[in-house]
């Protein structure tokens, strides 16, 4: 373990900084997190799901153990599995795991061998039975499924690792999919650096729209997704499950020129003001098994003499205007929010094993922590915090310092007496210890 030896400040010579304070932390917010798991049933659901195939013959941290850690370690930010030496007798995360001393950064590496595509898919399941604990108290009646890609860069030689020429860096493509309105994680899959967008999204949102079909059949459900996803096969998915959606189409001659039809550059009355059209009309494609409603956005700025386009397929009825499925399609915009959340406060992005399997792993166990807390935010949080991200989450909720006192059958955790946040801290606490998941 790393140690500051006393050290003076140049600006004041009388003030030594040294690292040998005693039993104090500075996550204490973590304990507020390990409260709600209890609530939720996070990490036993997860427990009950996954069964890893361990061969060791002798061990002191258990698989469940192992995942509890490495999730509350991305939680309070530390994403490297070697953070754990530094945090070995961490006063408060020797309490949150139920145990005397952290897995040492070797025993976490270690862990991540031992999943195979079983237990990535076992991860999935254990992610699908939280989110349907979730939704049921939640009660809604909309599902808004998301779908997009993203980019994992890799340094070194990982399998399955390539070229992606959009991105124009090496590395991963994942498919994701969120919850529009409530910025739920419903899925991911690893794939390929060099694999098209659209790539296995059948597949990947088949056993999805069947699950919440079947569970939750009230549940009105809209698939968006951007010209990336504009595959025949993903509408006839959505049609044969009943699914409404919205996906982009990538413009080409036959669509330039049907909207070059409703809006002629010679019917231009005042070329100084900017105009814009939403309308509709049906189009079929070679490639379509059938006619398809498509939007036609047409804009045309000021001082400029043509209009630029952009078309849009849905399987919304006529009780939805032209503007109302334009409008929803641009609210996906705020996706992009959370695959930064997931990034750059989960590590959901962070691909560093050669193994693949190791690295989609990593990935799962990332989207888990970003769930975890986006459901502690979003059922605790007051009003006005429900929005705030990661890192304003750990600064006014996490990162607390705090000193252990042993008292008899008692262990008292005596915050700093100088927090700022210390009432968002007992109000999000206090409705924390309220939730009933039964």
């Amino acid at each position: 373990m790393a140690t500051l030896t006393q050290k003076p400040l140049h600006f004041n010579r009388s003030i030594q900084l040294s690292s040998d304070g005693g039993a104090l932390s500075s996550d204490t917010g973590e304990l507020i997190f390990r409260e709600f798991d209890e609530k939720l049933g996070f990490s036993q659901t997860i427990a009950e799901h996954l069964q890893l195939r361990d061969e060791r013959s002798y061990w002191i941290h258990s698989n469940e153990q192992l995942m509890r850690q490495k999730i509350y370690q991305l939680i309070a930010g530390y994403h490297e599995d070697d953070a754990a030496d530094q945090l070995t007798h961490d006063p408060i995360f020797t309490q949150v795991l139920g145990t005397q001393a952290l897995a040492s950064q070797p025993s976490l590496s270690r862990f991540f061998h031992r999943f195979d595509d079983q237990a990535i898919e076992q991860l999935q399941a254990a992610n699908q039975a939280l989110l349907d604990k979730v939704h049921r108290l939640r009660k809604t009646e909309t599902l808004l499924i998301d779908l997009d890609s993203s980019h994992a860069d890799t340094y070194g030689q990982q399998e399955n690792a390539s070229y992606n020429a959009h991105y124009g860096t090496v590395g991963f493509h994942p498919l994701v999919a969120f919850d529009g309105l409530t910025g739920d994680f419903l899925k991911a899959r690893l794939r390929s650096g060099n694999v098209y967008t659209s790539n296995g999204t059948v597949d990947f949102l088949q056993p999805l729209l069947a699950h919440y079909n079947e569970t939750f059949p009230e549940t009105s459900t809209l698939v968006r997704g951007d010209s990336g996803f504009a595959v025949p096969g993903l509408y006839e998915l959505c049609e044969k499950e009943s699914v409404y959606y919205i996906i982009r189409l990538k413009s080409n001659a036959k669509l330039q020129a049907l909207a070059g039809e409703l809006h002629p550059v010679s019917e231009i009355r005042d070329v100084t003001k900017t105009e814009r059209y939403v309308e509709e009309s049906v189009y079929q494609a070679n490639s379509w098994s059938k006619e398809r409603r498509i939007i036609i956005q047409s804009t045309r700025p000021a001082g400029e003499l043509f209009f630029s386009h952009a078309f849009f397929v849905t399987s919304l009825g006529d009780a939805f205007s032209p503007s109302a499925i334009v409008q929803s399609y641009q609210k996906r915009g705020t996706m992009e929010n959370f695959i930064k959340e997931a990034k750059d406060g989960f590590g959901f992005d962070q691909m560093k094993s050669h193994d693949f399997t190791v690295n989609e792993a990593r990935m799962m166990i990332s989207l888990l922590a970003y769930n975890f807390t986006n459901w502690l935010r979003t059922f605790t949080f007051p009003p006005a915090a429900k929005g705030i991200q990661i890192q304003t989450i750990r600064t006014r909720l996490i990162k607390v310092a705090s000193k252990l006192v042993k008292s008899g059958r008692y262990l008292h955790v005596k915050l700093s007496s100088s927090f700022v946040y210390t009432r968002f801290f007992s109000d999000v606490l206090t409705r924390v210890q309220q939730l009933s998941f039964n």
